[in-house]
């Protein structure tokens, strides 16, 4: 896969931005490190005047984006969906890889739409949207003033990417995140039957982690079934071998 090729599958993906300025700004930010593809979500209707004056020449970004009600349905199509958060804390994810380390993973990921979503400017992504996605990446900043404003965090994650990515051969075909959350859906499933789970959160939490190294694997379709395939036959097995001891 070619630079140009690698570059024009991802998307970025705004949620719930609140200025059409900032829209505008980010859509420059993008267009000068190749990538094109701009993904809002929400409802919200910004000021054309605003958007195109900071988008200077990069309004064909903004007039090609692509609006999505909510997060879920935007990220269903990508093999990779990357939450870019500072925020750590107990509902959010274990761990997180740096900007540069973030292009390494691209680089190296096989065909399919990948998702790099950011969030709001007041108070970025919540608990719940970074949990849709299968990891983070985090912008090392000053403990003495760590808040990057929207198009500049946007800005250096594109850089990176653009700097990083270069041409290389890739030939698997990875599963996209709503094959990987069937997967998931479907092991947890076989883990609730043979009573792996005691409280009712546990599930929930299996069922992200799951889905996360799903994604992150990069696996093939016949690799994911042969992950689904492990799981229900442990299920079948346990119910066998309970069914015989009753006997």
């Amino acid at each position: 896969m070619d630079q140009k090729s690698n570059l024009d599958r991802i998307q970025i993906v705004l949620v719930g931005t609140q200025d059409g300025a900032n829209v505008g700004s980010v859509c420059r930010a993008m267009k000068t490190m190749g990538i094109t593809h701009l993904v809002l979500v929400g409802d919200r209707e910004y000021d054309e005047n605003r958007v195109r004056t900071l988008a200077l020449h990069a309004s064909d970004v903004w007039e090609n984006a692509t609006r999505y009600e909510n997060l879920s349905e935007a990220l269903a199509t990508s093999v990779l969906t990357v939450a870019s958060t500072r925020r750590q804390g107990k509902f959010r994810k274990n761990s997180a890889l740096n900007p540069e380390q973030l292009a390494l993973m691209v680089q190296n990921t096989g065909e399919g739409l990948i998702s790099i979503v950011f969030g709001r400017e007041s108070d970025g992504l919540t608990d719940d949207e970074v949990a849709q996605c299968s990891m983070v990446v985090s912008i090392p900043t000053s403990e003495d003033f760590p808040s990057l404003n929207l198009s500049q965090a946007v800005q250096v994650i594109t850089y990176n990417l653009f700097d990083k990515i270069k041409t290389w051969p890739v030939q698997a075909v990875p599963v996209e995140q709503g094959r990987c959350e069937q997967a998931a859906a479907t092991a947890t499933s076989a883990m609730d039957e043979v009573g792996y789970f005691k409280q009712g959160h546990e599930k929930l939490w299996t069922y992200r982690f799951l889905r996360d190294v799903f994604v992150r694997a990069s696996l093939t379709e016949s690799e994911i079934q042969k992950m689904e395939k492990v799981f229900v036959k442990m299920s079948k097995i346990k119910i066998h071998k309970d069914t015989q001891e009753d006997v």
